[in-house]
């Protein structure tokens, strides 16, 4: 059978029946998408997915009888599935789905505590996105084939982000732009603790939900050599520092002089999301030019592969994540495809490469 013509079986586990009965009316509303079951908690879930053998798991954390970061771990181990975690944007919340981020999630959706209804059917590009991205994730050897992603909206383009006009001041400067989406987290700790304390300054895009970006730069923070935070508007970009584009804005590159920095603005969303990779990619062509130094990792859709292809063209180094270390090689992909990627390296080679070219 085709890929296409199956569709993604989802099994929702939560303890509020509202988030039960929201989620899975959003999901079923997607032709490639079925939700199989829900269950009140762990046991429950354990119970159905014997009955039912979901793709994809959605996992709610505070749950009672057994929490969902305990849930995960035994899940991993024992029956490993790709899961999408479904926090609340409270403090709390994004501490425990980077935890389960780090057991082997592979994506995470925000839900709030008050106007659920509301927010789920606002966000049910990206709540099907992550859906469908999961059921492409590797995961314990499994691996689907992709299908092509279906578009359910007008894709904008980096262009209505973009200003006029480009660098006038001349610098030598380098710096570093990289983009991920599905399996980014752990893709780029492993990158950025690869770099050293005096790392060519960097700019990523990682497709987060607000507020959990914050926690994800605070815990890279803590893992790395190089400084990380969470990008606000008008930071500069400095040698030794990491900035993370924030969640639901997007993260231009700008200079001022011989300075780059960064801007944090509003705007619709581009390549169905934002922050966008392409954003920052065409800024950095606008206004690096051949002084940056681009890496496209992990993640579904094609964010990023035409930002890459105008990078090149403006003589940037260029390189992509190859297809045997994603999770999703989806971005990756499409921006070889366009002839935007002048490296294809497995994860583990392009720490070594940037700082290589950032060099040359």
């Amino acid at each position: 059978m085709h890929f296409t013509s199956h569709r993604v079986k989802v099994l929702v586990v939560d303890d509020s029946a509202l988030v039960r009965q929201v989620l899975s009316d959003i999901l079923s509303s997607d032709p490639e998408i079925e939700v199989v079951g829900t269950a009140a908690d762990p046991f429950a879930a354990a119970e159905k997915m014997r009955q039912v053998a979901p793709d994809v798991l959605t996992l709610d954390i505070e749950m009672p009888r057994m929490d969902g970061l305990t849930f995960l771990e035994k899940l991993m181990k024992q029956h490993p599935m790709p899961v999408v975690i479904c926090s609340t944007l409270a403090a709390e919340g994004t501490a425990s789905s980077l935890r389960a981020l780090d057991l082997g999630a592979v994506d995470i959706i925000p839900k709030p505590k008050v106007g659920t209804k509301q927010f789920f059917e606002e966000s049910k590009i990206r709540i099907c996105d992550a859906i469908k991205a999961a059921a492409r994730a590797k995961r314990g050897g499994r691996r689907r084939a992709p299908a092509a992603p279906m578009e359910v909206e007008e894709k904008l383009t980096a262009d209505v982000i973009l200003p006029k006009g480009k660098a006038m001041v001349e610098t030598t400067e380098r710096v570093v732009v990289v983009g991920a989406s599905t399996g980014g987290t752990e893709a780029l700790r492993e990158l950025l603790q690869s770099f050293p304390e005096d790392a060519p300054g960097t700019v990523i895009v990682q497709h987060m939900p607000e507020k959990f970006t914050r926690a994800f730069a605070d815990r890279l923070n803590g893992l790395c050599r190089v400084r990380v935070k969470e990008a606000e508007d008008g930071d500069s970009v400095l040698r030794g520092h990491v900035l993370i584009a924030p969640g639901n804005r997007h993260t231009l590159l700008k200079r001022s002089g011989a300075r780059y920095l960064v801007e944090v603005r509003d705007g619709p969303l581009v390549c169905r999301h934002r922050p966008s990779v392409d954003v920052l990619f065409r800024s950095a062509a606008r206004y690096a030019g051949k002084n940056a130094v681009a890496a496209l990792l992990t993640g579904m859709g094609d964010d990023g592969a035409r930002g890459m292809a105008e990078l090149r063209d403006a003589g940037a180094h260029t390189m992509a994540q190859d297809k045997e270390t994603c999770v999703v090689f989806g971005m990756p992909k499409e921006a070889i495809k366009r002839g935007g990627a002048v490296k294809v390296l497995p994860l583990q080679s392009i720490g070594a490469e940037i700082l290589r070219t950032s060099k040359s």
